[in-house]
């Protein structure tokens, strides 16, 4: 019997698989639809690192697990191949993205297809081809036709390395997420998309959307939705007032002081009062310095500059208190301004203390006063607040805002998505300023407004794209009254390019329309989506936002874009994280061309939970390439012409069915693996196996190891694909055990355990129970009160 080679093997069924067309579907005819989808690659690397592999092959055995069952399966694949992370790789390699990208491309389908995925290859998108991009624009015009884009001034993340703006999202830490450079504040014109109007029902549709529970409790911490009341506070002797959003109106009373944040309009307008003015207008510049996360960094002792000769009153009692201007106050969240109560809030009490500033405390725990040297935060009664002296707080907080004439307020955490980019690898914005009509969407029929081959395509850190520097891009037409206008030079953000890729896949080579309406009914939502628990807050975000808005807009008739969503762990090496700066970046060809793909896959998957990720060793992929060894030799096991019938063997293979299904829904594929790995194990202790049993054990190892799987499957004789085969069902009688072990308790405490007949009726578990030598010994001559007899456990004789 000849060796197994895997190299040759995959070669020759992925060129079969081609030929034959095995995994492409019949979109218009499929019975059984079912999409299965991975998150596609942004080819900023020269190609494909194992961590790609990982998430990809746990998604594709998912796909063939389901294929197997009957469904048609649908699994496209495609290149997230605009936006800054590909744009920097070109910028490191000093080549132009236009060339490097398209070398990557085609470096990582090659490496894709040598993994022996179900990729209907017929359906590939890249976000870089106009056919794809034309109706990323075309979905922008949408949105600012809508009322859903709009551009304003805004404080900004920006990243000096980069040379571009950041959302909030891709801060980490007070770090840009690409390249982990400090991020800094600028004041830019942007655009933004009004995700906020749909932070309710994002937020609501979390309660049933079938998702990991990480990543759901991810976004509900990102929405960030907060109940409370909108209070005014009046400037004295001003027309101004200073509305402020807060979750505790029942501490009003204790409200000893006002903070706005330093870009807060109020500061402008009262600048001719405010007695210090060049003191605040130095703290305003120093605060611009600073990045979000610098402002509300928790561990951080918090600044702040009094407005002196500005004075609020306090609605709840009249008194007058000081307004005092901090960086920690953000004015992109709630109103830009907060009102201070030192006694029940922390970062408050720690300020109060340091500028000398009042503390009352007004909540109590057991309705006295008492010397606070910390704030207290919890429920209470009511002191020193009036009239509402004794009230419980959760009363409270009703009764003041009603007092105070306050409105009922819901607060969110959640921002506007910041989508101007300015950088030149990405969309152009189709928008054009015109002197006489403002600002003018691109008309749908000039599209695409295609990206310009521009030579110096670095960042010039202006704030301005490479785009600005190409006068015959910049120059144009308005489309409106056809007088000169000027283009748009900002590009879109990557995100938005990912934000829809789906609805495109099944209508990939659609010239007309972004998708076909009959075809994204019939397909869509995604049945499976498995992805990267990182992208929780961006890209998942941003595509249920993009799918809400279709279906506002009679584009579709379902707001949310996957049916399920699983996220996939982190695989890590040796303990740390992959990473080009830390060289320990695992290439998948090495393996392919040791080991082939069938092993990769499955030493991969067997590396634990799928959602859990797992570590990389070296050393460990033997094992697995010694069990596909062991699963090729059994080949020479087989009898075909007896039907050989071993009972244990056949208990054995229906369970190992059972956990094998139960593994691959679950995706807890190690676990499936392992179960395979024992009854592997068994079947290599018989002389002779029966070919039945060789190919449900071949059927049910077809998702992990398709390829050796599929030469084993034709060695057995058969002609068509394994992958065609239908997916076994475990036989019910086979799953019951024939033998327990029966516990025995006297008065409830065990005492004895024997083996018995799984199918024993309780009066034969009680006599022999009473015969046995140690049970003799508490029953002899004493009367049995009780037999409590529980199948398939434990019999407890009460006396």
């Amino acid at each position: 019997m000849e060796n197994y080679k895997p190299q040759g093997i995959e070669k020759k069924w992925q060129k079969i698989w081609e030929r034959r067309k095995t995994f492409q579907v019949n979109l218009k005819k499929a019975k059984k639809p079912y999409y299965n989808l991975m998150m596609f690659p942004y080819p900023s690397a020269e190609g494909l690192h194992v961590g790609n592999v990982y998430a990809f092959t746990g998604s594709d055995i998912y796909g063939r697990f389901r294929k197997m069952q009957g469904y048609d399966v649908f699994e496209p694949i495609g290149f997230d191949a605009f936006g800054i992370h590909s744009e920097n790789f070109a910028i490191q390699k000093k080549i132009h993205p236009k060339v490097l990208i398209q070398k990557n491309v085609n470096n990582f389908r090659r490496q894709l297809k040598n993994l022996g995925c179900l990729f209907d290859w017929r359906y590939e998108v890249d976000t870089t081809k106009p056919n794809y991009y034309t109706w990323t624009q075309w979905l922008f015009l949408q949105l600012f036709k809508s009322g859903l884009a709009y551009r304003k001034k805004a404080p900004v993340d920006w990243c000096p390395s980069c040379k571009t703006v950041l959302a909030d999202e891709q801060v980490i830490d007070g770090k840009c997420e690409r390249c982990d450079t400090n991020v800094i504040q600028k004041e830019l014109e942007q655009w933004f998309f009004k995700i906020t109007k749909y932070a309710e029902r994002l937020l609501k549709n979390l309660d049933w959307i079938n998702w990991s529970e990480r990543t759901k409790v991810a976004q509900k911490n990102w929405i960030g939705r907060s109940e409370g009341a909108q209070i005014e506070f009046k400037i004295q002797n001003s027309k101004f007032k200073i509305p402020v959003f807060t979750t505790r109106p029942d501490t009003l009373f204790g409200c000893t002081y006002l903070i706005i944040s330093p870009e807060h309009r109020l500061i402008e307008n009262l600048k001719l009062k405010i007695k210090n003015w060049d003191e605040v207008q130095k703290y305003i510049k120093e605060s611009k310095k600073k990045t979000e996360s610098e402002r509300t960094e928790l561990i951080k002792e918090k600044t702040g500059v009094e407005l002196k000769r500005i004075k609020a009153v306090n609605p709840a009692n009249q008194e007058e208190i000081p307004v005092f201007v901090a960086d920690y106050v953000l004015v992109s969240y709630g109103t830009g301004a907060i009102m201070a109560v030192p006694g029940h809030d922390q970062r408050d009490f720690d300020f109060a203390k340091k500028y000398n500033l009042l503390i009352v405390e007004v909540i109590s725990p057991d309705g006295k006063e008492h010397i606070l040297t910390e704030s207290y935060t919890g429920e209470g009664i009511l002191i020193n607040s009036g009239k509402f002296n004794g009230i419980e707080s959760e009363k409270a907080k009703l009764e003041i805002t009603k007092f105070v004439k306050a409105k009922k307020a819901v607060n969110y955490h959640l921002r506007d998505w910041l989508i101007s980019r300015q950088r030149y690898w990405g969309p152009p914005i189709p928008i054009i300023y015109c002197k006489k009509c403002g600002i003018v969407p691109a008309s749908e029929k000039d599209l695409p407004i295609e990206l310009p081959h521009v030579k110096n395509f670095r960042p010039a850190g202006a704030g301005k794209s490479p785009l600005a520097s190409v006068p015959n891009f910049v120059k144009t037409k308005c489309p409106k009254c056809k007088g000169p206008g000027q283009r748009e030079t900002d590009v879109s953000d990557t995100f938005l390019d990912s934000s829809w890729y789906f609805f495109r896949y099944p209508s990939a080579n659609l010239k007309n329309s972004p998708f076909d309406k009959k075809l994204t009914e019939k397909w869509l939502p995604v049945d499976m989506y498995i992805g990267g628990q990182e992208h929780a807050v961006l890209h998942l975000l941003y595509t249920r936002f993009m799918t809400m808005v279709l279906k506002d807009l009679s584009h579709i008739n379902f707001e949310e874009p996957f049916k399920k969503f699983r996220a996939h762990g982190l695989l890590t090496k040796e303990g740390t994280k992959m990473s080009k700066s830390k060289g320990n970046v695992v290439n998948p060809d090495d393996y392919y061309k040791k080991y082939g793909a069938d092993t990769l896959r499955m030493y991969l998957m067997f590396l634990g939970p799928f959602s859990e990720g797992g570590d990389w060793q070296d050393r460990g992929i033997m094992g697995t390439y010694r069990f596909l060894n062991k699963v090729w030799n059994l080949r020479s096991k087989v009898n075909y012409g007896l039907s050989i019938k071993n009972k244990e063997l056949d208990r054995l293979i229906h369970k190992t069915i059972k956990k094998v299904t139960e593994d691959i829904e679950n995706l807890k594929y190690n676990t499936a693996i392992s179960a395979l790995m024992i009854l592997a194990n068994e079947l290599e202790k018989e002389e002779k196996i029966s070919s039945e049993y060789y190919s449900l054990f071949l059927i049910l190892l077809a998702p992990f190891a398709p390829h050796i799987t599929e030469e084993l499957w034709q060695k057995l004789g058969h002609k068509e694909s394994i992958s065609l085969e239908k997916w076994p069902e475990p036989r019910p009688e086979l799953l019951k055990e024939e033998k327990i072990t029966l516990i025995i308790q006297v008065n409830g405490k065990v005492r004895d355990k024997i083996e018995v007949s799984a199918d024993i009726s309780k009066e034969k578990a009680r006599d022999l129970a009473v015969s046995q030598k140690k049970i003799k010994n508490w029953v002899e001559g004493k009367e049995i009160k009780k037999v409590i007899f529980v199948p398939n456990k434990l019999i407890n004789i009460v006396i």
